[in-house]
């Protein structure tokens, strides 16, 4: 029955039950938790634990410059303008530039999934035989049969693997980080003397020009996909005041998620010894053999790789499914790559892109140290994403002055500041990206500029100019209206 056939005096009584029913709110606190399990991780830590008590800084700069900017702006654009990315962009700029921000979300992840299983399999070395962990080819292994087993896995539409990525929070982030940090605790309480300066001498980054703080832009990576969680202001009661609240509590908490573990491994593994991809496994060694805890280490092993992989999985299929859905709408990738399984998966796209991550995995068995591999995968995708973030605060800016009295849940205080700030820190962090940091110098610069230039670059802006360049009116393939919606 619709409303339509129902009595004018009981209409409006309806109408308003079926809304109350519909509005799911949500505490600041709750979001605040979301927002936490969603950005909070402990695999960046190594990399900000060679700048020792300086990695505080470090973490801090770029929670003020990008994600506070990027958290409050993504909330005003949620709570005005459904259908993410795209929808922001292709209204504040232009439907090309809308596909080019999707395009980026999706792209990023190519880079995104042998860094991640870079870590999983230094990580799983410590299960087996700690020397594995330096080892290009077991390395490229794990990423290979770990990436293709996922994609079987998304296209049978199994379900669940949210509820195991929710659950890694807990069993491979919050319970091994607190683990390391108390021990770490007493390991300087035993009287063991800290493998990093931890004086206020220390408390900001040794200069030796703009290579020594190269790995900062790690932490644009740790801090990326908060305008996935942005669509959620509108369940909140009183968003202008309850969502600057929650922000600014889960800054602190991913902070302190972040910090302490980094600082833990920096008391008890020399910089000089750190690997990018095993640090965490390395310190739980470390700190382990000194209580006479060894066997504890492949435990501890086994609860972070479930974690990753609870994390590979939900993302494995995300951002490809958006892709496709604006692709049919608009005919941005031919109808090859619109395929969809018997389950509804996008299977082709999927099986694409595994073929280039299995590509760029085989770089770990042809580039001789297993960090520095670690290191340009993890850059070229912050660089991918951070195209996406500078047209999501040119959008935002635009929004706000095409559309100054359009309807929205939550207005950013200071918006073009905000986006000026956030535009300006991504843009900076893209740069400084192609300059090799300093700790891993060995390399020839020029080599390394090319294969970052041509990864982030090519990937994130030749590939979809072809695609738009040679798109044809018969790829588009329209959705059904509540397929779209949902």
């Amino acid at each position: 029955m619709s409303t339509a056939d129902i009595p004018a005096d009981r209409a409006p009584v309806k109408a308003a039950r079926a809304k109350a029913t519909t509005t799911q709110w949500i505490s600041w606190i709750a979001l605040a938790m979301m927002t936490t399990s969603s950005v909070a991780s402990l695999r960046a830590a190594p990399t900000m634990a060679v700048y020792g008590l300086a990695c505080v800084f470090l973490y801090l700069l770029p929670a003020i410059v990008f994600l506070l900017p990027t958290s409050l702006v993504s909330a005003e654009l949620a709570s005005g303008w459904e259908g993410g990315i795209y929808k922001w962009v292709s209204e504040g700029i232009s439907k090309p530039m809308g596909f080019l921000a999707v395009w980026c979300q999706f792209a990023m992840t190519i880079f995104y999934y042998p860094s991640l299983l870079g870590f999983v399999a230094s990580t799983l070395a410590y299960v087996f035989n700690p020397a594995l962990a330096s080892s290009g080819v077991w390395t490229a292994a794990v990423i290979i049969v770990v990436y293709w087993s996922g994609v079987w896995v998304s296209a049978r539409g199994t379900k669940g693997v949210a509820g195991l990525a929710s659950g890694g929070l807990i069993i491979g982030t919050l319970v091994p980080g607190v683990v390391l940090v108390l021990l770490g605790v007493v390991f300087l309480g035993q009287g063991n003397e800290s493998a990093a300066p931890m004086s206020a001498d220390n408390l900001l980054p040794a200069w030796a020009g703009l290579s020594s703080l190269v790995l900062i832009v790690n932490n644009f990576l740790s801090y990326s996909g908060m305008e996935m969680n942005a669509v959620h202001v509108s369940s909140l009661k009183n968003p202008g005041k309850e969502f600057p609240k929650s922000m600014f509590l889960a800054m602190g908490l991913v902070l302190t998620i972040f910090i302490l573990p980094a600082l833990a491994i920096a008391w008890i593994v020399p910089a000089e010894e750190l690997s990018l991809t095993a640090g965490v496994m390395q310190a739980f060694d470390a700190v382990f053999a000194n209580f006479g805890w060894s066997w504890l280490t492949p435990i501890v092993g086994i609860m972070l790789v479930t974690a990753s992989l609870g994390g590979m999985l939900t993302w494995l299929a995300g951002p490809s499914k958006g892709l496709l859905l604006i692709s049919r709408q608009e005919g941005y990738l031919p109808p090859f790559l619109q395929k969809l399984n018997k389950n509804g998966v996008q299977q082709n796209i999927l099986v694409v892109q595994g073929l280039v991550t299995t590509v760029i995995g085989l770089a770990y068995a042809l580039i001789p140290d297993v960090s520095s591999a670690y290191w340009i995968f993890s850059v070229i995708t912050t660089q991918v994403y951070l195209i996406m973030y500078l047209l999501m605060f040119v959008a935002a800016i635009q929004l706000r002055r095409k559309h100054p009295d359009h309807p929205r849940g939550y207005r950013a205080p200071m918006l073009v500041g905000m986006c000026g700030v956030g535009f300006a820190a991504s843009l900076a962090a893209l740069l400084v990206g192609f300059i090799p940091p300093s700790q891993f110098a060995s390399g020839n610069s020029g080599v390394y500029f090319a294969v970052v230039g041509g990864g982030a670059l090519g990937l994130g802006l030749l590939v979809p100019f072809l695609f738009y360049r040679f798109r044809k009116p018969s790829w588009k393939q329209p959705e059904p209206d509540e397929v779209i919606a949902s």
